[in-house]
């Protein structure tokens, strides 16, 4: 665990810091760059932080995050909810995805995952931007997020940075690959 150095409630720093994560993603046609912190709110305390293929396979941010706290504590990742303190919320540069075209659990409802049985788990998702339409139709994330109790915060002022980095990689209209 690491006491940052960014004043407790500093949405737009925490999120900052959260695209410059996705910055160490490599840029593919295929994903998006995205960064994510998990933090204790309680305490302002980053538990976590990833991005996007950060871990082996086709990883999200998100995933990264919580596979690394499971893998810090020794449980399963279906059990990260347990160990989470009372106040952790996510900052992920983009919303969660709610579907994946591989055959990985969307972010989504590992994120759920973490409230399920009474755990104290995530309850706050900051959002830098919606995912754009470019892999899957409409991302109903944010929805389900909140359908379960999850408070979804859109974080304003940088998402013109963020869907730069988020779609570097990416083949654009009227250029030749």
């Amino acid at each position: 665990m690491t006491t940052s150095s960014i004043l407790p409630n500093d949405h737009r720093a925490y999120m900052y810091l959260a695209n410059t994560l996705a910055q160490e993603s490599p840029p593919k046609p295929s994903n998006f760059r995205v960064g994510a912190i998990v933090l204790d709110a309680g305490t302002n305390t980053i538990l976590a932080t990833g991005y996007t293929l950060e871990l082996p396979g086709n990883t999200h941010a998100e995933q990264c995050c919580l596979q690394k706290l499971a893998t810090k504590h020794n449980i399963a990742e279906e059990e990260v909810g347990s160990i989470l303190p009372e106040n952790t919320v996510i900052y992920t540069t983009m919303e969660p995805c709610g579907k994946r075209l591989s055959s990985n659990l969307p972010c989504v409802a590992r994120i759920i995952q973490t409230r399920e049985g009474g755990r104290n788990g995530i309850k706050k998702v900051y959002l830098g931007v919606k995912e754009p339409e470019t892999f899957v139709n409409e991302n109903v994330g944010r929805t389900r997020l909140e359908e379960k109790g999850i408070e979804c915060i859109h974080v304003r002022g940088l998402e013109n940075d963020i869907l730069k980095v988020a779609t570097e990689g990416h083949i654009k209209e009227g250029s030749n690959p």
